[in-house]
Order: structure tokens, then sequence, then C-alpha cells
């Protein structure tokens, strides 16, 4: 991992986006890695469309992973000159998400796996919004250690500890503002809703924290264009303060929030993690 992080770093980045851009490119049509099962769930999804359309979507998913990686071997260096050079309307962003934070009851910012979703993070830890976000230990405990470093500005919780939940209330009702990834895997029944054509089982965990805390949910994507990275602000939810039943509500929540994700995917289907090894249509368990 370090030998490989020395030598992406030791490139400047506009030679490192081309070669990933070359790999992919080897990946989908050479190697063919996961290429038929990625096919699949394309047809599925837009029945009808012309196969060299699907492959060209699915080629362009599988280079935005190895992009992602890149940026994430070099996130270290990511610093506010870069985000000015390479995130469209940053600054303006980070303006927009900070009016909802000095608010007083944080924000809860939901976005998917599209474009680069750790740029939108990193982005805005980097501008000062004070920003949190909880992850998974890795097994390895030197590439969870180098998870962290890479995570930079952004405070992380660790995910599955007993105070878990507990901390994340806390920091919320702070004022702070919380990065979350919507969980599209559960495998346990939790919330059903309409996503690609199907149905997917997702979970209500980030939509409760917004009811208890009176937060609002900010839902948006990130996407690539023309080599630099793109916020798309879908909507600014707000939970019913009146609302008796909060199991609901969030549930109410967690299904606008999945629209709005939904329709930007099929628009940009081309940025979505397609290749990802537990699809999220998979029927849960019974």
């Amino acid at each position: 991992m370090r030998l490989s992080c020395a030598l992406v770093n030791a490139v400047p980045y506009r030679l490192a986006m081309a070669i990933a851009t070359g790999l992919g490119w080897v990946a989908f049509h050479v190697l063919r890695i996961n290429r038929a099962r990625t096919m699949e769930r394309l047809r599925s999804v837009f029945p009808g469309r012309p196969e060299r359309e699907l492959k060209r979507i699915a080629r362009l998913s599988f280079t935005n992973i190895l992009k992602t990686g890149v940026e994430m071997m070099r996130a270290p260096r990511l610093d506010v000159a870069w985000m000015d050079r390479w995130i469209k309307d940053g600054r303006i962003y980070k303006d927009r998400l900070q009016a909802l934070v000095d608010e007083g009851k944080g924000v809860v910012i939901m976005v998917p796996h599209s474009g680069n979703w750790y740029m939108a993070a990193w982005a805005m830890a980097k501008y000062g919004l004070p920003l949190f976000a909880i992850a998974a230990k890795q097994r390895n405990p030197k590439i969870d250690a180098w998870m962290k470093r890479q995570y930079g500005d952004i405070d992380v919780v660790d995910r599955g500890s007993a105070k878990t939940l507990v901390e994340i209330k806390a920091k919320l009702e702070s004022g702070r503002a919380f990065a979350i990834l919507p969980d599209l895997r559960v495998p346990e029944p939790d919330v059903e809703v309409d996503f690609l054509g199907g149905k997917a089982n997702v979970s209500h965990a980030g939509a409760m924290f917004a009811v208890r805390c009176g937060s609002p949910i900010v839902v948006a994507s990130m996407r690539r264009e023309g080599g630099r990275h793109v916020f798309d602000h879908l909507a600014t939810l707000r939970p019913d303060p009146a609302a008796v039943d909060k199991k609901s509500e969030a549930r109410r929540l967690t299904r606008e929030a999945m629209r709005l994700l939904g329709e930007s995917v099929l628009a940009h289907p081309e940025h979505w993690f397609w290749y990802n090894k537990r699809w999220i249509l998979q029927p849960v368990k019974k």
C-alpha cells in the first residue's frame, strides 16, 4: 500500500487520472473484470438501451472507481488551493451548508456511492465545515490507521462501538454536520423503497438521527464533469417537528431521499458504483 501510494503521488494529478482512464479501458475491454455481472445489472435497470451505451456506462463506472482510488491515495496532499481548482463552486456549496449548520441543530448530509463520494466530505472539511462521518474499522490495523490518515480533516466515528449512536447524536446536537452514505444493503427488512426500477431495502438510521435532533437533511450527489468534481444539491428535507411517530417520519424522509438519489443515478448512471459486490436490489433475509 505504501509503495502504491508513493507511485501514485510521484506523478502529476492529470497524468495519474489519465493512467486510471487507460487502466479502466483495459480492465473492462480486455480483462473483463466483473463485466458480465455488471452488464446484467445495467440491462435490468435500462431495458431497451443500446448495448453500446450500456458498455460505455459500465466502462466509465469502472474508471471512476480507479480515479477515486487514486484520489484516496493522494488525499493528504489535497489542500484548499487544490479544492479551488478541481471542485466546481466548492466554496459556494460550503457556505450553503454552513448556513444550515448555523441554525444550531446539526445537518445530516446524504451522499450516494456516485462520483468520488469521499470528495464531498474532503472538500467541505477542508473549507472549514465542522464535519464528521462514521466508518467501520478495517480488519488489518495498519490499513485501518492508513484509512484514518486519508480522511484528513474529517472527524471519524467508529461504527459498531457501544457509544456510536450516543456520540453521533451528541455531535449533531452540538451543531455539526454528519456526512453519511445511506446504507443501501441492509440484510434485514427495514424500509422498502422503489429504486433503479426495482425494490431496495434501506436503513432509516440516518433519517432517524435527523428526526430526533430536528436536523435538516441535505440530499446531494457527486459527479465528474470535464475533469472537475461537481456537487448536485438535490434537496433539503426537514423533519416534521409535530410528528408523533418518529420512526414513521424517519421512514418517510428515507423514501423521499432515496427517490431523489434514484433520479440522480438514472440521470448520470456512468458515475454510479455498479460494481458493488452486494447488489442493492438483492433480496433480504426472511
